[in-house]
């Protein structure tokens, strides 16, 4: 079952009441992990910087919709070659600063994966 996203704010997000303090992925299956930043911070020196290594590890086949909170600011972005990936895997990007990616993950009937930067 597709968790509910009850709040956000800066340093954290409230999924099903719990509270995260940390970046977090959840999965088409409702499974919520700690983002690996590092796949990006590798790559680009931040974790601001969606790299394709991070891109591969999120993407799920048969999903449609990923849907990226990009920071309470919106300081995340895709790299070029991540939007490529999702490009070709014909992917629909939600890309949003967080408080509204919620929003839409919430809203979201199908399946789909949710990555959501809490800081910045």
């Amino acid at each position: 079952m597709k968790p509910y996203i009850q709040n956000t704010s800066f340093g954290s997000i409230t999924i099903d009441k719990n509270i995260y303090t940390y970046d977090v992925l959840i999965r088409s299956n409702g499974q919520v992990e700690k983002r690996k930043k590092k796949l990006s911070k590798d790559v680009y020196g931040t974790s601001h910087t969606l790299s394709l290594e991070e891109a591969k590890f999120i993407y799920e086949k048969g999903i449609s919709i990923i849907i990226i909170g990009c920071g309470q600011q919106g300081a995340l972005e895709l790299s070029d070659k991540a939007e490529d990936l999702f490009r070709k895997k014909d992917v629909s990007l939600v890309l949003a600063d967080t408080p509204h990616a919620v929003q839409e993950y919430n809203k979201t009937k199908e399946p789909c994966v949710g990555l959501f930067h809490v800081t910045c």
